[in-house]
């Protein structure tokens, strides 16, 4: 059985077809018969945590716990070899307990897992499921045995691989089987699978014009966040804002008139939102970017990225978190950090709806921006290339099949040479723009 987690998105579906298509045909000329394909966003699409896999298999069981040996999860983007896939799985007795994946491994403690293994992070394995994982039934049936009797502790879902490697090694002992054999490019003859490793490119990049980019900063970041921006990414953006709680004219800053809080600035980013879809100038532009003024991006492969989605529809872009999602009542948000790409379509819906109230001034804006698109009905469009934390807060093997838009953070490293290592040369491919228009 094959689980592809998938998106309701018209890019995102064309692509993961074609992956099916590719399976459906490999298995004719094979004379399988009995392949099943499994694309979460239309199976489960009542379920918001599919892509943590945990929701479904309940469901995923009672259809196939009697027919079905292996279930192989990958990922929209991962191309399958599916007579290698055969020939390694039978070299496995599938009534035992089997967990096999490519893996991964952390350098040091991070926030994203929650500082697991902190003492030495790199003793636990976790699969990349953009090189595909296989479990066997018999623990598939044990996973969900457990996870029903003792559910995840925590609300949050931020990295489903992770998570459900230590899921299985705290309930259940069990511990991933590094499978050399999945790979990300085809290194070996035997290769199983491949994963398309650039942007995606759909046409030429969207013009630098046609992107607001809404910078969320404080006064007291004044002087020491923003002239990294302006010196970074900041000077590749054809419009900018800097929207404060102060004004300061060297910048520009936009006084937004709302006091700065200390977490989540729910009132600030949606009177962003309001401000940009109200501005003569702006609001015929096709797209709006929010980021942090501790955001580091490429514009140029944000721009490259954007070929691919149509601005006319409801999109929201960006790295997608769960809260909740291990239930139908949960919701997804796209994290803050590593930016936030609407729509200016969308932009304008959320506020023309009037379904949209901050419940508070400091009530986690991306997170009640995700509660927000689920009563509109939106889905979030998922990309990987976003970055909630730094890149060290990330596997080397996870980020070396990537080609990152976004990182966030400058705590304990140089914004600059993150900057330079990440972004630098392709934002210098066309001549920087000089222009920061405040609104």
């Amino acid at each position: 059985v094959f689980i592809v987690i998938s998106q309701a998105n018209t890019f995102h579906e064309l692509h993961v077809n074609g992956i099916k298509n590719s399976l459906i045909s490999q298995a004719a000329e094979l004379n399988l018969k009995n392949l099943t394909i499994y694309l979460t966003h239309e199976e489960w699409s009542h379920l918001p945590g599919s892509w943590t896999i945990f929701p479904i298999l309940d469901n995923l069981l009672e259809k196939h716990r009697e027919n079905a040996d292996w279930v192989f999860i990958s990922e929209e983007f991962t191309h399958i070899h599916l007579q290698y896939l055969l020939k390694y799985l039978n070299g496995f007795n599938s009534s035992l307990d089997w967990f096999l994946g490519r893996a991964l491994y952390d350098k040091e403690p991070t926030i994203i897992h929650h500082f697991s293994f902190h003492e030495n992070p790199q003793i636990f394995l976790y699969p990349d499921f953009a090189t595909g994982v296989a479990i066997s039934f018999p623990l598939l049936s044990k996973i969900n045995e457990k996870w029903k009797s003792d559910p995840i502790h925590s609300d949050f879902s931020i990295d489903p691989k992770h998570e459900l490697a230590l899921f299985l090694y705290d309930s259940l002992n069990v511990k991933l089987v590094h499978a050399p054999n999945l790979c990300l490019e085809k290194v070996y003859k035997d290769c199983i699978t491949s994963y398309a490793t650039k942007i995606p490119k759909c046409g030429p990049p969207v013009p630098n014009d046609e992107i607001y980019f809404a910078v969320k900063t404080c006064g007291k970041f004044h002087e020491t966040r923003i002239p990294i921006i302006k010196q970074t990414w900041g000077k590749h953006a054809t419009h900018i804002g800097y929207f404060s709680d102060k004004f300061e004219s060297s910048i520009p800053t936009k006084d937004m008139n709302i006091p700065n809080t200390e977490k989540g600035h729910c009132e600030k980013t949606f009177a962003i939102i309001d401000h940009v879809v109200s501005h003569p100038e702006f609001q015929r532009k096709s797209w709006l970017v929010i980021a942090d003024d501790d955001t580091l991006m490429s514009i140029y492969k944000l721009r490259q990225t954007l070929s691919c989605y149509d601005p006319s529809d409801f999109i929201a872009l960006g790295e997608r978190y769960g809260y909740g999602v291990t239930d139908e009542r949960g919701y997804n948000y796209i994290t803050g950090g590593g930016g936030i790409v609407l729509s200016m379509s969308l932009a304008r819906h959320i506020i023309e709806s009037e379904m949209c109230i901050c419940p508070s001034i400091d009530t986690p804006d991306d997170m009640f921006l995700g509660i927000c698109l689920k009563k509109l009905e939106v889905p979030i469009v998922h990309s990987p290339l976003f970055h909630q934390a730094r890149p060290m807060d990330y596997a080397d093997g996870y980020l070396m099949h990537q080609e990152p838009i976004s990182f966030h953070k400058h705590w304990m490293v140089d914004p600059f040479k993150i900057y330079k290592e990440w972004f630098a040369e392709d934002d210098e491919r066309e001549p920087a723009h000089y222009r920061h228009l405040e609104l």
